[in-house]
């Protein structure tokens, strides 16, 4: 396994907590998913949890995942994709964005991005959706949508949803 992160800090605590677990058989590198330090076709599969909502040119981030697949590899990744619009002051959030909301594409664009990378078999595997407690639960959430109504509450949070979608590379 190979674990890739843009931080020095969480591969030095992926590689601490592999070394305190006792794994061998991993490996955390240095890098972005939009120019992975993976040669090409080196990989079996590739799982993602709510990163490419942080990258601004998802497509570049799928085209590169097809790039280090092996022909019949496998892509699993969670996200947030959009359902909806998100008011103004969702939107414009760097806590929004950071916590994958701001960032999301339309699920349309989203499930476009990986077909145009090359993957075939795309499909959404499944999804879950959020209620206005978690934004009233969550400090930051409620942080953020201070000031608008609970209908606006309840408009933002129909307007996002968790994925889990599935593609495959062809040739395998």
């Amino acid at each position: 396994m190979i674990g890739v992160d843009m931080t020095p800090q969480m591969v030095a605590k992926a590689r601490e907590n592999a070394r305190k677990g006792g794994y061998g058989n991993v490996a955390f590198r240095l890098g972005e998913i939009e120019q992975l330090p993976v040669g090409e076709a080196e990989v079996d599969v590739i799982m993602s949890n709510c990163v490419i909502n942080l990258v601004p040119d998802k497509g570049r981030a799928f085209r590169e995942a097809f790039r280090v697949l092996k022909p019949g590899g496998r892509l699993m990744v969670s996200d947030i994709v959009l359902t909806g619009e998100l008011p103004e002051a969702i939107k414009n959030s760097v806590e929004a964005y950071t916590g994958c909301i701001s960032g999301a594409s339309r699920w349309e664009e989203y499930l476009a991005a990986i077909r145009a990378a090359g993957f075939e078999q795309v499909g959404i595997v499944g999804e879950n959706t959020f209620s206005a407690d978690c934004i009233v639960a969550d400090p930051t959430a409620r942080a953020e949508t201070q000031g608008l109504s609970e209908a606006q509450i309840e408009e933002a949070v129909a307007a996002f949803v968790s994925v889990r979608v599935q593609a495959v590379k062809p040739g395998g």
